[in-house]
């Protein structure tokens, strides 16, 4: 039997674009990849090209047209990373700023000049004030660039998030996503809706804003190319529906360039000390809503470590070097800032009982950094959840079998990881396709069972107390 319809989807991430052409069945026919590089022009600086990944975009979804062949392509999604904000010229779509990556933490002193609001913007729009999301970035770049803010003030920009830049880019019609709009600070999770307390806050005319839409919906053909975009998604949303994350209370991580631990809460909102509540997923009819706890540093991590030790990228293949090394150290990620459930700006690393001369023991307390906060999240996710999940379901190119086992050491629960890559695409391949199911556990063919014989308990304190001291910093 001929497949009927095949399906374009292009996961835009912090490292790379790439593009997948898949068949009704989710078959995935044919992939390229096409890499980026991130702009640091100072501390705390993280931009990308705003232009160059709109041409990457252009030039996959051409690749995917030509391998389709005789199959018609239906439909196409696009799943983003989420808190990189611009602003863009609203006739000619042309960006009037970098766009300022989820990474840039530049915008740090808003943060601190609004801490006052910091819990009622929290109960509002269910995420934290922090540099990484919109509202500072906002600030930020209107206050430091008068020519800007001239434009803002006659209504010549909008200002949002790299997707809805490049739904508006391919699509020539604007809007934003509301599970990637959740990481304005301007979003009312509760009333789906612009928060006007919020606007007011950041100083935000909501006129600059793009219209909001939901996850699933019609933006308009590609490319005139009379194909619809009929999805676009934040790629960790994404990664969650790829792992059967729309049945209510599913848990699972996703380890990328960030990393991410996600809980499906249904159709009510909860917010939650130290996590971000967002949109899950949104049609016309409905919205799924999730409580998220995220991790800066998983596989940027490892780069991080490799210019820090000296070790050439090909050489690293960390999974392999610590594998049978042990530590006693305690390695904090500071150059990232720590997100969920801390949220601290970016700061120096903090090695402890770790000599620097040791190189794989660092690497593998770096490792275990991520462990950590994964715990962490766990824990502080446990008064919704009522109790331990069986198993946590895995997925990204950081899901390798030593973090995983450790993870399963120190939260006593059975880690789950597929063989299948490319789960967030999948993920909006069954949103395209509608084709989701409905089983706690799809497609697990590798479980880490905790190992009982492993003492965790003095690391676990050791890392508190190395936290507590990285707070107080």
């Amino acid at each position: 039997m001929s497949t009927a319809y095949s399906y374009i989807v292009i996961d835009q991430g912090t490292s790379s674009t790439k593009a997948f052409l898949f068949d009704s069945n989710g078959n995935i026919l044919h992939s390229k990849k096409s890499k980026h590089t991130l702009i640091r022009t100072k501390p705390f600086h993280v931009e990308c090209d705003a232009d160059g990944i709109l041409n990457a975009c252009r030039f996959l979804f051409d690749e995917m047209m030509l391998a389709s062949g005789n199959i018609p392509v239906k439909e196409v999604g696009l799943a983003i990373q989420r808190s990189t904000f611009l602003f863009w010229e609203k006739e000619t779509c042309k960006p009037a700023t970098s766009a300022l990556s989820w990474q840039d933490g530049r915008a740090h002193e808003i943060a601190d000049e609004l801490s006052e609001h910091e819990d009622q913007l929290w109960d509002i729009t269910g995420t934290p004030l922090s540099a990484h999301f919109g509202g500072p970035k906002y600030l930020h770049l209107t206050r430091h660039n008068p020519e800007l803010m001239k434009k803002v003030k006659k209504g010549e920009l909008y200002f949002g998030s790299l997707s809805a830049f490049l739904s508006q880019a391919m699509t020539g019609t604007p809007g934003i996503d509301d599970s990637i709009a959740c990481r304005s600070l301007f979003y009312d999770i509760h009333q789906c809706t612009w928060s006007n307390w919020a606007l007011d806050l950041f100083q935000v005319d909501k006129q600059i804003l793009p219209p909001l839409v939901s996850v699933q919906h019609n933006f308009g053909n590609v490319f005139n190319s009379g194909i619809p975009l009929t999805c676009v998604i934040g790629d960790q949303q994404g990664a969650l529906i790829g792992q059967a994350g729309l049945v209510p209370g599913n848990i699972a991580a996703n380890f990328g360039t960030s990393g991410s631990v996600q809980f499906n809460v249904g159709e009510k909102p909860t917010v939650m000390d130290g996590l971000i509540s967002s949109v899950l997923f949104s049609d016309n009819i409905k919205k799924i809503f999730m409580v998220e706890g995220t991790i800066n540093a998983c596989n940027s991590l490892f780069y991080h470590l490799e210019d820090m030790l000296d070790i050439p990228h090909e050489k690293l293949k960390w999974h392999k070097r610590i594998k049978d090394t042990k530590t006693e150290g305690i390695f904090i990620p500071g150059f990232a800032g720590l997100a969920s459930p801390y949220w601290e700006p970016g700061s120096d690393d903090i090695l402890i009982n770790l000599n620097i001369n040791e190189k794989d023991e660092i690497v593998r307390a770096g490792m275990e950094s991520i462990g950590f906060l994964v715990n962490d999240i766990i824990s502080r996710l446990l008064p919704i959840i009522g109790k331990k999940p069986e198993v946590l379901t895995t997925s990204g190119g950081g899901a390798r079998d030593p973090l995983l086992q450790f993870i399963a050491d120190l939260t006593g629960i059975k880690v789950g990881h597929s063989a299948m890559k490319d789960r967030t695409a999948f993920g909006v391949y069954k949103i395209l396709s509608q084709n989701f199911d409905f089983e706690p556990c799809p497609n697990i063919d590798h479980f880490l069972t905790p190992d009982k014989n492993v003492k965790i308990e003095k690391k676990k304190m050791q890392w508190q107390k190395a936290i507590n001291q990285a707070i107080s910093i």
